[in-house]
């Protein structure tokens, strides 16, 4: 049986017709799935090859470079079908080097980091920033963010604390104490004290929602299944916190989120227009203003997000970012969804995804 007829016959045209499109994109996440073959040339490529396109015509594919081989074709040098991607090998060196800076008890520099991973200096800084979306001392201060609130909670001092955190001095910690934690350290430790919370938890349709705001806004918006439940996930986390009673200002708020889970069509555009305090990394606070710019009715997947803030290699850290969004509706992290339009996961639960997404279209 002649293998080439075999992988270019008409029983196959539609497949064939979206295998070119991945062709014609440079589509890295078809890398894997099938290689192409050029007859010009006599080579085969990955999907995502940076090589010039050949003609539509010279092209055939193959489901396995095992199959492209028999028909006589040969491995093309600059994309490497039969070996690892400079993409996944790039991809490779960053996770390790992620696992090198968690291991690490303090500041790791660039040039030793860089080291570690076998790059110049320069190079890594690039492809670090690039495969994550921040840079490694980026990276390094969101390490550092888990290590204090941790350490906050079971050293007796903030200045023990800070030290077994991993940062050099007290008082570079205390310049960005409060991005860090949202607070004073001294107030984070003592299960917020001094700091005033006013929450709200009500039936709604998605089950239960619980509202909490700070006086500089919403600081979290949760759905689950028991108010009392919810309430003492709040309670916990800061058990020292003043919790007023909700207020006219308050109020507003709640039934503005309420009205919106309701008949999220009635506002502009799907976003809901109130205060809000939450404390993230630089990266994360640029997924969030990019997902509050996805219209209600609307959704983009993870690479399309990452595209849009200037990232297309940061998919991952994407969608750790939308994980990390602790405020449903607000940062509308729903409308967010795998490339292939099926849903995927969601802190609140899929159902509840997608009936938002549902009552989105749905015209009121």
């Amino acid at each position: 049986m002649n293998i080439l007829h075999k992988h270019t016959g008409n029983n196959i045209n539609d497949q064939s017709d979206s295998r070119w499109q991945a062709v014609l994109g440079r589509d890295k996440e078809f890398d894997g799935e099938f290689v192409y073959a050029v007859k010009t040339t006599g080579v085969y490529c990955r999907a995502s090859c940076p090589s010039r396109v050949a003609k539509r015509g010279n092209v055939a594919f193959f489901d396995t470079t095992i199959d492209a081989q028999a028909a006589g074709f040969r491995a093309c040098k600059r994309c490497n079908p039969d070996g690892v991607s400079l993409e996944h090998a790039r991809n490779a060196a960053v996770s390790a080097a992620c696992d090198f800076l968690k291991a690490s008890a303090g500041n790791v520099a660039l040039a030793a980091l860089a080291e570690h991973a076998g790059m110049s200096a320069h190079h890594f800084h690039r492809v670090f920033k690039s495969v994550t979306g921040v840079t490694p001392k980026a990276y390094q201060k969101t390490i550092q963010q888990s290590r204090i609130t941790a350490a906050l909670s079971k050293n007796k001092t903030v200045t023990d604390a800070i030290y077994d955190a991993g940062f050099n001095s007290s008082g570079r910690f205390y310049e960005n104490a409060e991005t860090i934690l949202g607070m004073t350290p001294g107030s984070y430790k003592s299960g917020g004290k001094n700091e005033d919370i006013r929450y709200a938890a009500e039936p709604c349709a998605l089950g239960v929602i619980m509202v909490a705001a700070t006086p500089r806004g919403v600081c979290a918006i949760e759905f689950g299944d028991s108010a009392h439940d919810l309430v003492e996930r709040l309670r916990t986390r800061f058990p020292l916190a003043h919790f007023q009673p909700a207020d006219e200002i308050f109020k507003t708020w709640l039934g503005k989120i309420l009205e919106f889970i309701d008949h999220p069509g009635k506002q502009p555009r799907g976003l809901l227009d109130l205060p809000i305090d939450i404390q993230g990394t630089v990266f994360q606070q640029r997924v969030w203003r990019a997902l509050r710019d996805i219209p209600a009715g609307a959704t983009l997947s993870y690479s399309e997000v990452a595209q849009k803030i200037g990232k297309p290699k940061a998919v991952r850290a994407v969608a750790s970012a939308c994980a990390g969004n602790s405020i449903a509706v607000l940062i509308p992290c729903h409308r967010v969804v795998r490339s292939n339009g099926e849903l995927s996961g969601y802190r609140w639960g899929i159902a509840r995804k997608a009936e938002l997404l549902k009552r989105e279209v749905k015209k009121d």
